[in-house]
């Protein structure tokens, strides 16, 4: 009997504060060559651009380079166009322009099995998994899977109704017991927030995990999806 051709998963990446696409892609190819057999990534940009160089504690997610583009999916001081993300506030900005971003990503790029998030993009990504349980019949919302590495819950009050009922959506949930950005307990928090999340922890920082130790965590978890 001929054998059956599987064809990679494809996934949405979304990167942390202060990264783009690009450098996002370039600080996954550990992950990348990891998975290159089982999933597709496709990189998107965040809509926002980001001017004002963040303390550790705001997510200065990318050690960035000068001549990147720094981006960013919300702000948690409108006023300062910064993002902190332990920083409490009644409202962001940029939110709602993040997410039409995403719409249109995954109208244009799309279709896409599953997303996955680092950091602030991780956080967003938890948002738009509620936004997705909220409205099923969203055409461009329509994820079978989420894997969200340091993640964490905004502490924006007007964010609130993303974490009510437990989502259903399938979810690993990734993060460093050493990350100083978002720490694993931020990361802990947000698991609440999903129905039955998964969980793979590592050693290390603030940064996707793709050591051969962590290839069969995601192997197993993207096997239920093919």
């Amino acid at each position: 009997m001929a054998s059956v051709t599987q064809h990679p998963l494809r996934i949405l990446c979304i990167h942390g504060y202060r990264q783009d696409g690009r450098s996002f892609r370039e600080k996954t190819g550990a992950l990348r060559k990891l998975l290159k057999k089982q999933v597709e990534l496709v990189y998107m940009t965040a809509p926002h651009h980001v001017t004002q160089v963040c303390s550790a504690g705001g997510g200065s997610e990318s050690g960035a380079s000068e001549d990147q583009d720094s981006r960013g999916w919300w702000f948690s001081d409108p006023q300062a166009r910064s993002f902190s993300a332990q920083q409490k506030c009644p409202e962001s900005l940029g939110l709602d322009d993040s997410v039409a971003a995403v719409r249109a990503a995954a109208e244009e790029l799309g279709p896409f099995d599953g997303v996955l998030g680092f950091s602030q993009g991780a956080a967003l990504v938890a948002m738009l998994c509620a936004l997705q349980e909220q409205h099923p019949r969203d055409p461009q919302l329509g994820f079978r899977f989420a894997i969200l590495v340091a993640g964490f819950r905004s502490a924006c009050e007007e964010h609130r109704g993303f974490y009510g009922t437990p989502l259903s959506i399938p979810s690993l949930h990734v993060f460093g017991l050493d990350d100083r950005v978002i720490s694993d307990a931020m990361s802990r928090e947000l698991l609440p927030a999903f129905l039955d999340p998964e969980v793979m922890t590592h050693p290390g920082g603030h940064f996707v995990p793709a050591a051969s130790a962590h290839r069969q965590t995601y192997k197993d978890f993207l096997s239920r999806f093919q």
